[in-house]
């Protein structure tokens, strides 16, 4: 199997719940197919935006079945893949790849690969088996340094000896290390996507050199942020500043600390544009307050 360097932009869509905390297949599937309609490179759904680490893992292959139902090959469908140990994160692989999914976001084995530093080794050995493994294309997660693991030039470095690896999640929400992975990839026998996945400076990281986006913002705004991603390849930075002015602001005020909750406050704004009947998340999360949702409504109108 060939395996092509990732760029544009993968939405991370997020998943509606009822009040009951059941997922609204209802709401999902219409909105799954607005996004797809707009052509992103991809989606990926099971990751952290959809709530992925509260669903059961029948619901995330159900999640996956659905999404490839609703996108009908419009554009390849990833997911997420969460796990705790190597042999499990292979037989998870390979029963999400069975419902559809054509490649994974890998999420980071927490709690072995909490903290900083990880070694190489362990993270090339990890990646190594699950392509071996799973044998589709793979994208590493870069997180921010505090959580870990972020990836020095040593690690990105062996992980580009992996042929299944197609891409790299740059959600470090640091400007400089951001431009440090750029540099380092730009480097490598072996061309990988950077994608940011850092919300609140998507436009600014594309031109520092990121090849595109794999991010929670795409779940709205969709062609605005394909657009955006367009214009600045094409050094139509303009058109791109404009795009970014509206949405930017939108965008920095839901990724704000606590991060945790940009997923109560994305949901609102899916409630406000009509894709979703409920801005529930799952418990422990805590709905916004008044005022924060007074606010996004501002920003989402600004938007």
């Amino acid at each position: 199997m060939s395996f092509e360097s990732l760029s544009g932009i993968v939405a991370a869509p997020f998943l509606p719940f009822n009040p009951d905390f059941s997922i609204d297949w209802d709401s999902y599937k219409p909105y799954c197919a607005w996004i797809a309609e707009q052509k992103p490179t991809a989606i990926a759904m099971n990751m952290d935006a959809s709530e992925g680490p509260s669903l059961s893992r029948d619901e995330q292959l159900e999640v996956m079945r659905v999404t490839v139902d609703v996108v009908n090959g419009a554009c390849p469908v990833f997911s997420g893949l969460i796990a705790g140990y190597t042999q499990d994160a292979i037989d998870w692989g390979n029963a999400l790849k069975a419902a559809g999914a054509q490649g994974f976001a890998v999420f980071p084995p927490f709690p072995t690969f909490l903290g900083n530093p990880v070694p190489a080794d362990m993270i090339f050995q990890y990646h190594k088996a699950l392509a071996d493994g799973i044998d589709l294309p793979l994208v590493a997660f870069q997180f921010p340094k505090a959580w870990g693991p972020d990836f020095p030039p040593e690690t990105l470095a062996r992980l580009a000896e992996i042929p299944q690896i197609i891409g790299l999640k740059e959600a470090s929400f640091d400007v400089a290390k951001t431009q440090e992975t750029i540099e380092t990839a730009a480097n490598l026998p072996r061309k990988i996507g950077i994608m940011t996945g850092s919300d609140t400076f998507i436009m600014e990281a594309m031109l520092m050199g990121c090849d595109g986006a794999l991010i929670g913002f795409a779940g709205t705004a969709t062609d605005q942020l394909i657009a955006m991603q367009k214009a600045v390849a094409g050094a139509d930075y303009g058109t791109a500043k404009e795009i970014w002015d509206r949405l930017g602001p939108l965008a920095r005020y839901c990724w704000r600390p606590p991060i945790r909750d940009y997923r109560p406050r994305m949901k609102e704004v899916l409630v406000l544009q009509g894709f979703f009947k409920h801005a529930t998340t799952r418990p422990p999360q805590l709905p916004v307050d008044d005022a924060e949702r007074a606010e996004l409504r501002r920003l989402t109108e600004h938007a």
